[in-house]
């Protein structure tokens, strides 16, 4: 990644909005973002988090405004966690990306990180933060690369799924009934 990118999402029927600002720290990707969602009207906070060159997740730090309440952990990029006091956290471990509820960019790690052939697929573990409950677990997760910009996302404990259409970058465009790109 070269240059600054800026992005913003609306839930689907228009009333949350994500701003996005991700942007190249000499090895390092980092992600900024501010967070209103929808479905959480008394909540907004936001995320920063930091990757690798190779989409690993390094750091990712999530807090609520104005609340004393705030999770940050971080990874080797081997698929082990700690805690910001530096205990491990045994539950993520194999989980190299994560997936916070409340933003669409989540899904660009796995789909930059594994940079799948069409009608590849992959299933990957991810260490999912809850917003705005801050709740950190592990999730088994799928990607199946449709077409150059459609892919196939399954959350495999739930039996959710949905076709997300991405942009050059990797960055969600249309993930029906959640997100939708305004920017």
């Amino acid at each position: 990644m070269r240059d600054q990118i800026t992005a913003r999402w609306t839930d689907w029927q228009g009333r949350g909005l994500e701003h996005l600002v991700l942007r190249p720290a000499g090895e390092a990707i980092v992600a900024y973002s501010a967070l209103i969602p929808a479905d959480a009207p008394l909540a907004a906070g936001g995320y920063r988090m930091v990757c690798d060159a190779a989409w690993r997740v390094r750091r990712v730090e999530v807090a609520l405004l104005g609340a004393d309440a705030a999770l940050a952990f971080s990874a080797d990029g081997a698929g082990n966690w700690t805690g910001d006091d530096g205990r491990p956290l045994p539950h993520l471990s194999g989980a190299i990306d994560v997936d916070i509820t409340a933003t669409p960019f989540t899904n660009t790690l796995p789909i930059r990180r594994c940079g799948l052939d069409v009608g590849q697929s992959v299933e990957i573990a991810v260490a999912y933060v809850s917003f705005p409950e801050l709740r950190l677990t592990a999730d088994p997760q799928r990607y199946t690369r449709l077409d150059d910009r459609r892919y196939r996302f399954e959350a495999l404990a739930s039996g959710f799924a949905a076709e997300i259409e991405v942009d050059a970058d990797g960055l969600v465009t249309d993930y029906p009934g959640l997100f939708r790109r305004v920017a």
